[in-house]
Formats: C-alpha cells, structure tokens, sequence
C-alpha cells in the first residue's frame, strides 16, 4: 500500500505536527479526540507530553498504566490518527474505554486507515503480552465498528454508557 503507516510515540520533536493535528479537529468542529491523552483539553503540550509520558511507566491514570501512539503516513510524514493502548482494564474501562481508543484526522477519514492504524495498536498490544484485547464502540459509529470487525474483532454485548448505546467487541491475539 502506498500509504503505508507506522506508529510513532509523541515527543518534543513532533510538538508541531501535533499541535496542527489538533487544531484540525477543532477546525472541524470537534472537541474529543480520542485516542490522544486528553490532548484537546490540554492547556499546553509540555504538560501534555509530560502527562503522556509518565502514563506509560510511572504514573497510573484511572488506574491503569497506557501508551499513546500517532500513526505517520510514510510517504509525507503527515500525522494520521492518535492511539491510546491501555495496559489492563479496570471495572470502569470494561463499560466505556476498552484496551485501545483510537482516532482518524477528519481529513484523512473513510480512507482505510483506521484498520492500518488499529492493526499497528493490536501488534503492540501483542507486544505487551495482552492476550485479547477489547474495543468499544458507539452503535452508531459505524466506521469504527467496521474498523474493529476487519481487525477480527467479535461482538459479544451490547450496553447504555451515559445515555448511549455502545457496542463492546473482542479480538483475541494468541
């Protein structure tokens, strides 16, 4: 595939493709992008950074230890989409979260790379040595629920989380 991804930690260097990443899903009207450590909320990326990075080994947030990735586009380098992989779930997480949450820049949507991005997580999930992973999805998101299907993602329940319907989907990696 000539749009081929790789997945990349964020870091000091990546400030300014990170910070346009986000401006671009305010430009488009969004406030949550998911997948990104709260970054929409963030105050400024040296606390972001810093947030991110002591997630991921020292400092637990709700819990749990979690990494957070962004998919490059190889050809141009441009920031595709953002990827937090939670370590472990917890009572919480198993309603509303899952092992992964992951995003697509809106100008880069309905273009496959939500399933490039996701198998690129599963692999580092596998990595981590967690045996299945959970992903969760809004009933009407129908792109990310495609996404988690190709990836082999198994439906197995459905729930209400806050007043919407989610669909809670299983993809074993042994």
């Amino acid at each position: 595939m000539t749009n081929e991804l790789i997945i990349i930690r964020p870091s000091y260097e990546l400030k300014e493709a990170i910070w346009e990443y986000r401006q671009e899903y305010f430009d488009f009207g969004e406030t949550q992008i998911n997948g990104s450590c709260g970054i929409a909320q963030a105050g400024n990326f040296d606390e972001w950074l810093e947030l991110v990075l002591s997630i991921e080994k020292d400092k637990l947030r709700n819990n749990v230890h979690a990494s957070t990735f962004f998919s490059v586009r190889k050809t141009d380098n441009k920031i595709i989409g953002s990827i937090q992989l939670r370590h472990s779930l917890t009572p919480e997480l198993e309603k509303h979260g899952g092992h992964i949450g992951y995003g697509i820049r809106p100008s880069e949507r309905r273009k496959g790379y939500g399933k490039q991005q996701l198998l690129l997580a599963l692999d580092e999930a596998s990595n981590l040595k967690i045996p299945k992973v959970m992903i969760i999805c809004d009933k009407d998101n129908v792109p990310s629920i495609k996404t988690a299907i190709s990836c082999g993602g198994i439906l197995t329940c459905e729930n209400i989380y806050e007043g919407n319907a989610q669909q809670i989907y299983w993809i074993d990696l042994c």
